[in-house]
């Protein structure tokens, strides 16, 4: 029996991939990739097999289950299956759940960390999550709920943070959490910025308030996969942002 081998590609940039997840992409014999993943396909030498099994909110190629599955079938087959997975493997990527599949069948595995989307696509665009004097703290929530919902977030404590709240995967429900954070009492003038397609041609930033930022995601129609940084941090971009190399538009 082979060794299934959950990688993280990073947030789409082959050049933040590293050097571990670089060397199993090349040795793998069999390669299962996520629709996050971006250029990092770029990386993979013609005739390698290649299983796309990405989802999106509306469509999944293969539920979680057959994915756990085919990874138990495939590391039957082949001595290096690679998993590779956006950003982190443990990040809401749900390679915590695969590797607990694995556990229990087991089938030898072993987790490459990648750099989050959560912390890299706000640095493409000159926002430190963190920042003296300004935000000590960082916490990352999912923006849509699970299939299988076990409890709900505290919407009361996240509206009461005094740090930076990042939502991954949140540009479809913002609207019902941005509510959530009003209704908790967040001030309405906490800046907001939503960053579209981060490390692509088309990346873009679109920034606002809480108070206004569903009406300008409405006019200039953002679309997912999208990053959302809450928190006063959004404003030190103003004194970065002369001296920043990152490419993409704005509003």
């Amino acid at each position: 029996m082979g060794k299934v081998y959950l990688v993280g590609s990073g947030p789409g940039d082959p050049e933040l991939v590293s050097l571990k997840a670089y060397r199993l992409i090349n040795e793998a014999d069999v390669i299962l990739v996520d629709r996050l993943v971006l250029g990092v396909k770029d990386l993979i030498s013609k005739g390698k097999q290649v299983i796309d099994i990405g989802k999106t909110s509306s469509e999944h190629k293969f539920s979680q289950d057959a994915i756990n599955a085919l990874l138990v079938e495939l590391s039957e087959k082949y001595e290096k299956v690679v998993r590779l997975k956006g950003g982190d493997p443990y990040i809401f990527g749900r390679g915590g759940e695969e590797a607990t599949f694995l556990r229990e069948k087991g089938v030898e595995f072993e987790v490459v960390p990648g750099i989050t989307s959560a912390s890299a696509v706000p640095a493409l665009f000159s926002i430190p999550l963190t920042y003296r004097g300004v935000s000590s703290s960082v916490t990352i929530i999912t923006g849509h709920e699970m299939e299988e919902k076990e409890e709900e977030l505290d919407w009361s404590a996240l509206a009461h943070l005094k740090g930076t709240l990042v939502i991954l995967m949140g540009v479809g429900t913002l609207g019902k959490n941005v509510e959530k954070l009003l209704k908790n009492g967040m001030p309405a003038d906490t800046p907001v910025a939503i960053i579209e397609k981060g490390f692509t041609e088309d990346a873009r930033i679109v920034c606002g308030t809480l108070g206004n930022i569903v009406e300008v995601v409405e006019k200039e129609e953002v679309k997912p996969p999208a990053v959302i940084v809450i928190g006063d941090v959004v404003r030190i971009r103003e004194k970065l942002i002369l001296h920043s190399t990152r490419k993409g538009g704005e509003k």
